[in-house]
């Protein structure tokens, strides 16, 4: 009766860590996929214009508030003290009006995020796609993306379907 129960054990014991080991792993190379793809380079470059843009803005707008900080300073010993708060306040306004400017461009729902979701998104839920589809039709458990992998040391190349995702994506 023991000796049926240890084998029993055994066996379940075997088959668990059989299945472990069955399991299929492989990497792909995020940024060698994006690199290899041409609509990414040219969406990057657009928004990488944009945000030049947005930012020379921006910048325009800070050199005018510090052009009326240095004239409120120049101006502060003959200004009356209405006169003082009214400059003050047209500081903190101009300010705010720059900090609403940077949220607007840059901000979590900026048009930077906009942009990115409108050019960059399409590509990348593409990508995903074909890394699915490979994975899928391959047997792959888990599929790894080693340039958002901190912590991979080393990969055996074979495991890398980098090239099989742009060829399925037809680059």
């Amino acid at each position: 009766m023991m000796k049926k129960t240890l084998l029993i054990i055994s066996l379940f014991i075997s088959l668990a860590i059989s299945g472990t080991y069955a399991q299929r792993y492989a990497l792909i190379d995020m940024e060698y996929i994006l690199e290899k793809i041409p609509a990414y380079e040219s969406a990057n470059k657009q928004i990488e214009d944009l945000s030049k843009q947005w930012q020379s803005t921006v910048d325009k707008e800070i050199e005018e508030v510090d052009a009326m900080y240095k004239k409120y300073q120049a101006d502060l010993a003959t200004l009356s003290a209405s006169e003082k708060t009214k400059r003050e306040n047209e500081i903190v306004a101009k300010e705010n009006a720059i900090q609403e400017l940077r949220n607007q461009y840059f901000g979590p729902q900026g048009e930077l995020f906009k942009q990115q979701e409108m050019l960059i998104k399409p590509i990348q839920d593409n990508i995903y796609t074909a890394v699915k589809e490979i994975a899928t039709d391959q047997g792959y458990s888990v599929v790894i993306d080693r340039a958002s992998a901190t912590s991979i040391i080393f990969a055996s190349p074979g495991i890398d379907i980098s090239d099989q995702v742009l060829s399925l994506l037809g680059y």
